[in-house]
């Protein structure tokens, strides 16, 4: 049987970023070990991953691409480039995905699998850009999700102290400090441990990340 070619991508002008890492055990989501396995959490994060691959899929973009830190595998759709990560840490490894992207370009990481097309409209809608120069979207963990540049400027995220409970406030300022206008996408939850991917999988319950983590949890646990 011969199954029906997939839907063609919408276009726009902002091109989409996905940073990310192979999901393979021992190197994904190690805060979710214990109570999970390793084998268990990298294929929590391969959900995760497919979850937000398949949201960034339906949106419009000039290109999409996942940054990433290993192979691809399975897990990825039709319609992205894949463009490895560079080495450093993660202010210069954000920084240089921006690097190399030219014009208005949003990015977002993994850890988000609850996020939807919706969500992330606001920034990618007609007039997006207008009076816009920035568009931030805040993590509950005081980080962020979520970040879009009209013009992309790696220095605007070297030196950004990173992984910390002010990495957003941080970021916020660097932007506001280089005059930049900035507007806000909504606040989530991103999956660090096993209460966030609890929280998260319940609210985005279609998503495979709610199937696998429900595959995984025992009943006596949920």
């Amino acid at each position: 049987m011969t199954l029906p070619a997939a839907a063609p991508a919408p276009t726009g002008p902002t091109t989409l970023l996905v940073i990310a890492k192979e999901p393979l055990p021992g190197r994904v989501k190690t805060r979710l070990t214990p109570p999970y396995t390793p084998h268990e959490a990298a294929q929590l994060a391969e959900a995760a991953l497919y979850d937000t691959l398949q949201a960034v899929r339906a949106l419009p973009a000039r290109r999409r691409v996942v940054v990433l830190d290993g192979r691809p595998g399975n897990w990825l759709p039709a319609g992205f480039d894949v463009r490895p990560q560079c080495p450093g840490g993660l202010d210069e490894r954000l920084a240089a995905a921006f690097a190399g992207s030219t014009g208005p370009t949003l990015l977002l990481g993994m850890d988000t699998p609850q996020v939807t097309p919706q969500l992330l409209a606001p920034a990618l809608e007609p007039g997006a850009w207008d009076g816009c120069d920035a568009w931030f979207g805040p993590a509950e963990d005081g980080g962020f999700w979520a970040l879009g540049l009209a013009a992309p400027d790696p220095r605007l995220l070297r030196g950004v102290p990173m992984s910390t409970g002010h990495t957003g406030a941080a970021q916020r300022a660097r932007l506001t400090a280089a005059g930049l206008r900035v507007r806000h996408l909504p606040p989530l939850r991103d999956v660090d441990t096993e209460a966030d991917a609890h929280h998260v999988a319940a609210a985005a319950p279609a998503g495979r990340f709610a199937a696998t983590l429900a595959r995984l949890t025992p009943a006596t646990a949920r």
